[in-house]
């Protein structure tokens, strides 16, 4: 693209009451924020036992499980 063509292109888009200016705001990711402290994903063995004590209580078994650790390391 040529300067002139640049220039009419830009003229052309700054007339168009519909055209909106990109400005820091349209330019975010979409999405949701980065958390605070992201997960990791990763492979653990545990004992059948340990596992099905926390699996007993339903959904959220490993958010307990991951709190329960949390506070065996004191954090």
């Amino acid at each position: 693209m040529t300067d002139e063509e640049d220039a009419a292109v830009t003229a052309a888009a700054k007339a168009d009451p519909d055209a909106q200016p990109t400005d820091v705001v349209s330019r975010r990711k979409a999405g949701r924020p980065p958390l605070a402290r992201p997960k990791r994903a990763v492979q653990l063995r545990l004992d059948a036992d340990v596992l099905d004590r926390f699996k007993a209580d339903g959904d959220g078994w490993q958010t307990r499980m991951n709190d329960a650790l949390r506070k065996a390391v004191g954090l």
